[in-house]
C-alpha cells in the first residue's frame, strides 16, 4: 500500500522493450535506492511495480504488457522524470490516502492556470471513472494524493476533474512541469468502487440487508432467550 506522497523524483536511464509482452523499466533514485531490497515495491509514476535488480543507486523493474498497455509507463524515455514512493511499513503514517499502485486509466491535463502560488489544473477522464470521482475526495494522479476540488455535471459526455496544486507539490513531483495535453496514470479512491461493489448485489427495489435486521424483528421471548443465554 502506498499513500501518494511522493518521496522523489527519479530519472530513467531507459527503458527496454520485449515487444508489447514486456519491458525492462531502469531508474536512478538516491533516495528510494536506500534501504531497498530485491523484491521491494515501488510506485512509479502511480504504478506498483517490483524492485528485481538493484545496484548503487540505480534499479530496475519489470514491466508486464498489461501494465504497459492501461498506463503511461511505455511512453517513458530516457532522460524523463518520475515520482516515486516506497510502500508504507506496517506502523506507518498515512498522510495522503489508501494508494494501491493499481491503475484504473488514464488521464489528459486539459488546462493549466497559475493562481498566486499555486496552481489550478483541469484533467479529462475516462467516462468509466468520472462516477467514482467527487469533489473534495481523493485521487491519485501519478501517484500523488491529491483533493478533487471540482467535478463536471454526471451529465457531462467529456468528463473531467480539478485539483489545486500547492508551492511543495509543484516543486517536489512531476505535476508542477506537466504541459497541457500529458498523459496521467490515474487511480480513484478504492472505497468508491468497493461500495459500487457491494451495492450491486443488493436486491433490486429492495432495501440493502442490514447486520441486525434479524435481532430488530426478533420477539420478545427470543430476546429474552438470547439475554440469558449470553448470562
Amino acid at each position: 500500500m502506498f499513500t501518494g506522497i511522493v518521496a522523489e523524483q527519479g530519472t530513467v536511464l531507459g527503458i527496454d522493450h520485449d515487444g508489447e509482452a514486456s519491458a525492462t523499466l531502469r531508474l536512478k533514485a538516491p533516495t528510494t535506492t536506500e534501504g531497498l531490497a530485491l523484491g521491494g515495491s515501488i510506485a512509479v509514476n502511480g504504478v506498483c511495480l517490483t524492485a528485481t535488480q538493484i545496484n548503487g543507486q540505480e534499479f530496475s523493474v519489470d514491466v508486464m504488457g498489461e501494465t504497459l498497455l492501461r498506463t503511461t509507463i511505455g511512453q517513458l524515455a530516457a532522460g524523463d522524470s518520475v515520482n516515486l514512493e516506497r510502500c508504507v511499513p506496517a506502523g506507518g503514517r498515512l498522510d495522503g490516502h489508501v494508494v494501491q499502485g493499481h491503475v484504473d486509466g488514464v488521464g489528459e491535463l486539459l488546462e493549466r492556470e497559475a493562481l498566486g502560488n499555486w496552481d489550478r489544473l483541469r484533467f479529462g477522464v475516462p467516462a468509466t471513472l468520472a462516477r467514482y470521482i467527487a469533489e473534495k475526495g481523493s485521487i491519485a494522479v501519478d501517484g500523488v494524493s491529491l483533493t478533487v476540488t471540482a467535478v463536471s455535471p454526471a451529465a457531462d459526455p467529456e468528463p473531467w476533474f480539478e485539483v489545486g496544486l500547492i508551492p511543495t507539490t509543484l516543486e517536489e513531483t512531476g505535476l508542477g512541469a506537466k504541459p497541457v495535453g500529458a498523459k496521467v496514470n490515474l487511480e480513484v479512491d478504492v472505497l468508491a468502487k468497493y461500495t459500487e461493489r457491494l451495492l450491486s448485489f443488493a436486491p433490486q427495489g429492495k432495501p440493502a440487508h442490514r447486520a441486525d435486521d434479524e435481532s430488530r424483528s426478533a420477539s420478545p421471548e427470543q430476546t429474552t432467550e438470547a439475554q440469558e443465554a449470553v448470562r
